[in-house]
């Protein structure tokens, strides 16, 4: 047994003896270095170039491009500046062929022609700006508004700003909203989200030229709180119900912390001495393409305008909204 043992532990002794202890030379490891000269060297470097004079921006991608080269935003105001402010009530088909109704596709080449012609959208407080202090502008602004808040604003009008790179401006009043066939409070502030912005037309739409003072203060300062309350947005200005109020409704529209007021006129200067009668261009449904670019201080190849029906759908419209 003892034998046995022995030669076991001899046997081992030969197999440690016999076997390779592997080491690494470390010396012959290749480690990586970084090259901090061609990290630097190669590093993309950020360039900042500051532009005095913003560019007007691109219109709707899937559209061509406009013929008249873009330009450059340019200096206007203070005080007197040409900015034509258009005003519509619905765009649809009327059902008592009513002047308050323009027809969706009469919309659509009414607002390609003001897309060719290189007109932009503006909002009113860049407008109040250059009227009270100067402000860059499009060489060719415009405001492009909507009265009542009727749904068709939403359903036809919405989609085909959105194609041709316009923002409008809402004028919608406590009495209607989220009424039948007028805006809800989701749809205002989807377009509100989509850059529109969203105005005052009154509580009730009274006519405020015969208002007294107790009923100013509720068609004007408190339709201002309720529509600010109730859909979360500012409202910043102030449409006149009928298009025009008098002295009183104009100094409440003021008092009551609104930037600017819209009337009904008959032109494009906008001044200092009338920021709460700011002129608008209602647009009739009767009116043809030629009558439409007459309004426009600025217009292009005349070639643009197509070519009316001989006898329009509407051409016999009455004046009832």
């Amino acid at each position: 047994m003892k034998k046995k043992l022995l030669l076991i532990f001899l046997l081992l002794v030969l197999f440690i003896s016999s076997s390779r202890v592997v080491t690494f030379d470390k010396s012959t490891i290749e480690t990586p270095t970084l090259n901090k000269t061609a990290a630097v060297t190669n590093a993309p470097t950020l360039t900042r170039t500051h532009t005095a004079v913003p560019k007007i921006s691109p219109v709707h991608p899937t559209l061509p491009p406009s013929p008249i080269p873009t330009a450059t935003w340019v200096y206007q105001g203070s005080d007197k500046v040409v900015v034509p402010i258009l005003l519509y009530h619905h765009i649809g088909n009327s059902p008592t062929r009513s002047l308050y109704y323009v027809l969706p596709d009469k919309f659509e080449k009414q607002l390609k022609l003001l897309r060719d012609w290189e007109y932009t959208s503006i909002t009113t407080e860049l407008l109040v700006k250059a009227i009270k202090e100067g402000a860059l502008l499009p060489p060719r602004p415009i405001l492009i508004t909507f009265d009542d808040g009727n749904l068709d604003n939403y359903t036809a009008a919405f989609p085909l700003m959105q194609k041709y790179g316009f923002t409008g401006i809402l004028y919608v009043g406590g009495y209607s909203l989220g009424a039948p066939g007028f805006l809800s409070v989701d749809q205002i502030q989807e377009m509100a989200g989509a850059g529109w912005e969203i105005g005052s037309h009154g509580m009730r739409h009274p006519d405020l030229s015969v208002s007294r003072t107790q009923e100013l203060d509720y068609e004007i300062a408190e339709s201002k709180y309720f529509l600010e309350k109730t859909l979360g947005l500012p409202i910043r200005s102030f449409a006149y119900p009928f298009g025009y109020g008098d002295e009183g409704a104009y100094h409440r529209v003021y008092t009551a912390g609104y930037i600017a007021g819209m009337v009904v006129g008959s032109t494009s200067m906008q001044n200092s001495n009338h920021l709460f009668t700011l002129n608008r261009f209602d647009i009739k449904g009767t009116y043809d393409y030629q009558q439409f670019a007459s309004l426009l201080p600025w217009s292009g190849d005349l070639e643009l305008i197509p070519r009316d029906e001989l006898q329009s759908p509407d051409s016999t419209a009455t004046s009832l909204p």
